[in-house]
């Protein structure tokens, strides 16, 4: 797959990398669920420490997939949703290109077998 399969854009590269994890997905799936939460919040929910929750929302945090803002003394957490939506187009693009390729080959295929029939 080329840069050029998904215009070049590098969000996308950054969005599979962070999503690969399964414990940044079960983080995006607590705050989208939540709606918001801090990593104290959501660190009582997972089997790692609140250090190890931070680091992962760092992650998160530079793919555009979570966003921090301070309340206080806390940094609140919530999802973006324009990076998955953006990998989701591209995903679905993907798909649809090889969709096209199948069929082709599928038209292919059975072109030939009404030939030798």
């Amino acid at each position: 797959m080329t840069e050029e399969s998904h215009g070049g854009d590098r969000a996308v590269d950054s969005v599979l990398a962070a999503l690969a994890d399964p414990t940044r997905r079960l983080l995006l799936d607590l705050l989208a669920a939540r709606g918001e939460a801090t990593a104290t919040t959501l660190a009582e929910r997972l089997p790692v420490s609140r250090q190890a929750v931070v680091k992962h929302l760092a992650v998160l945090d530079a793919a555009g997939l979570v966003s921090g803002g301070r309340v206080g003394r806390e940094v609140r957490y919530t999802v973006r949703p324009e990076a998955l939506d953006a990998t989701a187009r591209w995903m679905a693009s993907l798909a649809a290109d090889w969709d096209l390729r199948l069929a082709t080959i599928k038209r292919i295929a059975e072109a030939a077998e009404r030939d030798e029939g």
